[in-house]
């Protein structure tokens, strides 16, 4: 699940599919994107404007494969 910026609006994207759901907001479709990560227990990528990447989670966090505290 990624939330990518578009010239729309931002919007929830699994790989490389249609968007899943669109927002007027980073914030709700970070939000938004966390959820669907959360149930489908997959990585959530937030991206930046210039399409870097600004945050990465993977839910649960038992599936995390690095081994990093923090």
């Amino acid at each position: 699940m990624t939330v990518q910026p578009t010239a729309t609006g931002p919007r929830n994207q699994v790989k490389r599919a249609r968007a899943s759901s669109t927002h007027d907001t980073k914030a709700e479709a970070a939000a938004a994107g966390r959820d669907t990560a959360v149930e489908r227990g997959t990585e959530h990528v937030i991206k930046k404007q210039d399409g870097t990447i600004g945050e990465k989670n993977t839910y649960p966090r038992s599936r995390d494969p690095r081994d990093i505290e923090g």
